[in-house]
């Protein structure tokens, strides 16, 4: 198991960039927008810089859901290459099978 401390602060993190999403989607259009003045496109990335570093989704870290393990993460079952082998062991993951061959 992961720490709870990381796991809720990445937790922390998803919610302020659910919160921030569209405000800062629409500054960094603004930013690069070339029919606004380059005035207000400045203006644009000091709003942008203001806003909350972890409101940014590049600083979301993928966690496995079962355990909170951040690396060996599967996206498509959004769990680490260990729950992952356990679960699907014991039969929990439907469609997944042991390949051989």
């Amino acid at each position: 198991m992961a720490k709870v401390s990381a796991v809720e602060k990445n937790k922390r993190r998803e919610r302020l960039v659910a919160k921030y999403a569209v405000k800062r989607a629409a500054l960094k259009k603004a930013a690069v927008d070339p029919e606004l003045s380059p005035e207000e496109q400045f203006m644009a990335r000091l709003k942008l810089a203001k806003l909350p570093r972890n409101g940014a989704a590049t600083r979301l870290r993928n966690r496995c859901q079962v355990t909170g393990r951040p690396r060996s993460y599967y996206r498509k079952f959004k769990m680490s290459r260990i729950s992952l082998r356990d679960l699907a062991s014991t039969g929990y993951l439907p469609g997944v099978v042991k390949s051989s061959w």
